[in-house]
């Protein structure tokens, strides 16, 4: 008789913990989905807010060197502006207008390889309402289940279960 309760128990244990695991699943499904897109969009704009920082961080330099420097307008003019350098012995490099723009694919593209949040598949397909109610129906029934034939027995005077 006790190795049959301790059976009743595991049973119940297990069919109500996977009927309540489907139950809550079911109706946080739209929350979690939302939560995985929010984390996203999240990563989007921190790795947008470091790339805004750096930029900044660059600015400040530039800045702090051309107060430092009077003469580094007449230097960097010609590589930014591409126009002729005021010393004639001094080399400059040449970008064509192809080269920029493989550049910028490449630097476009590891900026594109940032951490991507990816949404799990079995979030995707419990989201869709077809899946949701059947997931619902399920988990309450294996709760059911769980109540109905392994819960607690109780027994009247004359042996029968109630």
């Amino acid at each position: 008789m006790r190795g049959q309760n301790i059976l009743r128990t595991l049973f119940f244990v297990v069919f109500f913990s996977v009927g309540a695991a489907a139950l809550s699943i079911s109706i946080l499904c739209d929350e979690l989905l939302l939560y995985y897109q929010n984390k996203r969009l999240l990563t989007k704009e921190q790795e947008s807010l470091r790339r805004l920082e750096a930029l900044d961080n660059d600015y400040d330099v530039l800045l702090e060197q051309l107060e430092r420097d009077p003469n580094f307008v007449e230097r960097i003019a010609p590589a930014t502006l591409g126009a002729e350098p005021a010393d004639g012995n001094a080399i400059y490099p040449r970008a064509s207008a192809e080269e920029l723009a493989a550049a910028r694919e490449v630097l476009g593209r590891s900026d594109k390889q940032v951490r991507e949040v990816k949404i799990p598949g079995w979030i995707l397909r419990c989201s869709k309402e077809p899946h949701q109610i059947l997931l619902f129906l399920a988990g309450a029934f294996l709760i059911l289940i769980s109540f109905i034939f392994f819960g607690p027995t109780t027994a009247d005077d004359k042996g029968f279960r109630q």
